[in-house]
């Protein structure tokens, strides 16, 4: 959940949604359960090393550091970086846990997960992409997409129109037109 930081720095505090860390209780308890089964049926421990790893999954998912967002930096864990530096912001397919993949001006990748709700993820997701003025948003200049249009291309040229017909021969064209069309033979068929 997204909540205000309070201070001289003022900015948004995005931590790991709850959520996973009671889904990593549920799959641990399924796990030692599973694990019970085990012990007088042999084949239940695959679906304990099953709940086991995916409850390692959660847990590590829900003890992800808070991301902090300032005007100046985005901060997740130790690791701090200004919004100038970003060169590159790269959508994954993943909204929930919100994966992005930013590359800074001395092309470094760091990849930003942030398990939280599908609503904070892609507020998040805005934010980073708004805040990242000089880089590219998923290969896109950033002016692109939010309202600097690039300058217009050159106007074109008109082609020089060449006379296919002489004068007289327009007149006629435009006479037979007249008298085909005041006899009915142009207009489609009713």
């Amino acid at each position: 959940m997204a909540q205000r930081a309070t201070g001289a720095k003022t900015g948004l505090r995005f931590t790991p949604a709850r959520t996973y860390l009671t889904a990593a209780a549920v799959a641990l308890g399924l796990a030692v359960f599973s694990g019970w089964c085990a012990y007088r049926w042999l084949p239940a421990a695959l679906p304990a090393a099953l709940f086991v790893a995916s409850a390692a999954a959660v847990l590590w998912l829900g003890l992800r550091p808070a991301i902090e967002v300032t005007e100046e930096t985005l901060k997740t864990g130790r690791r701090t970086i200004a919004w100038r530096e970003v060169r590159r912001v790269d959508q994954t397919g993943w909204i929930s846990p919100m994966v992005v993949d930013l590359t800074l001006a001395d092309q470094t990748r760091i990849r930003l997960i942030y398990p939280g709700e599908t609503s904070e993820s892609n507020r998040l997701l805005r934010i980073i992409q708004q805040r990242c003025t000089g880089a590219l948003i998923n290969g896109v200049p950033y002016r692109q997409i939010f309202g600097e249009t690039p300058q217009a291309p050159p106007a074109k040229m008109s082609s020089p129109r060449y006379r296919l017909l002489t004068e007289d021969d327009e007149a006629e064209v435009e006479r037979l037109y007249h008298k085909l069309r005041s006899a009915g033979r142009l207009d489609p068929e009713k």
